[in-house]
């Protein structure tokens, strides 16, 4: 693909691919699997894609996985988190058991044209096969694959991919299906209590996450970056986004905030996750928000919640059901 055709598209910059924080949006992702459809037929391109998604690309979704009890343990977790790897407000991982059986199924609602469509379900299938594969440390086959795709004029890529000729056309769903048995085996690399851990960093990750849509979703991730260094000041900022702090707040107003209001907002979600998901001190929690001192500190809880940070705490995280853990188990 000609550099021009997506150098400027939103989220592939260097420091947002490089960054598992940042989301890069669904429509960046359709415009790639388009333009690189008109290149090659999607059933060469999805076997070219899992071919170079080699173990460890996807990040954290690799290694639920692979490190599980078994393999189906592996890709439940994996279907969870799915929102680490992929927009689950187009794409979505399901996995279920029938009888003897377990159907892997990947849907795909993005409005993108059919060759790409197909190349991402496709990929996405063959991924999954590739990690569950690894987590067995053997070859597994699926009994047979269907695809919501029309019938390619050749399809010896899939064949490839899939390890096997049982693949059928023009299905309602994508899916693999497996003998329960062969993803219930346990797993030969398992390692016990890592995958809690692995779900509590997936759990993290997305907690923390940016979605990149807009030139505002891009400052609000230098803004993230620059206050994790330490260094969350309007120049700052300005520096990594390569404007000057007069052309960033001019840009601000343009989208109806401020500095001011988006310091004080990631403070805010900051301080937040701090009382609700560790055991640190009102003081400890203060000093690493970017406040003075805990009067401060009382003083925005106030301002936000009409209550005191111990209050805040008490009342437990609602969008994880669950009290504070120890500081000593963070990432």
């Amino acid at each position: 693909m000609p550099e021009e055709g997506y150098a400027r598209l939103l989220g592939l910059a260097p420091e947002h691919l490089g960054d598992d924080l940042c989301r890069t949006p669904t429509t960046t992702i359709i415009r790639l699997a388009e333009l690189t459809t008109v290149h090659a037929p999607w059933t060469e391109m999805a076997l070219a894609l899992a071919r170079r998604s080699r173990i460890g690309a996807l990040g954290v979704w690799d290694y639920l996985v692979t490190s599980a009890l078994t393999p189906l343990e592996g890709i439940q977790d994996a279907a969870t988190y799915f929102g680490t790897v992929g927009d689950t407000s187009t794409d979505a991982l399901h996995v279920s058991e029938n009888g003897h059986q377990v159907v892997i199924s990947h849907l795909n609602q993005a409005d993108m044209a059919y060759e790409a469509g197909s190349a991402v379900s496709a990929y996405a299938l063959g991924g999954c096969l590739q990690r569950l594969s690894d987590a067995a440390q053997r070859q597994l086959v699926p009994l047979r694959v269907t695809l919501a795709s029309e019938t390619p004029r050749r399809h010896h890529s899939l064949i490839d991919l899939f390890g096997t000729r049982a693949i059928d056309f023009e299905a309602p769903v994508s899916s693999m299906t497996f003998l329960a048995s062969d993803l219930k085996s346990p797993n030969p690399q398992a390692q016990p209590g890592l995958s809690a851990v692995l779900r509590k960093h997936a759990e993290q990750t997305l907690a923390s996450s940016v979605a990149l849509h807009d030139w505002l979703d891009l400052f609000r991730a230098a803004l993230v970056s620059v206050h994790d260094e330490g260094a969350a000041t309007l120049a700052a900022a300005a520096r990594r986004l390569a404007v000057s702090p007069r052309t960033l707040q001019r840009r601000l107003n343009e989208h109806g905030t401020t500095w001011h209001d988006e310091l004080e907002a990631l403070r805010q979600g900051h301080i937040t996750r701090l009382l609700h998901r560790t055991d640190l001190t009102i003081d400890a929690v203060a000093a690493e928000g970017g406040y003075g001192d805990a009067s401060a500190l009382r003083r925005a809880v106030k301002r936000w919640y009409g209550t005191t940070p111990g209050s805040l705490r008490r009342s437990g995280d609602p969008t994880h059901g669950s009290g504070p853990v120890s500081s000593s188990h963070r990432s």
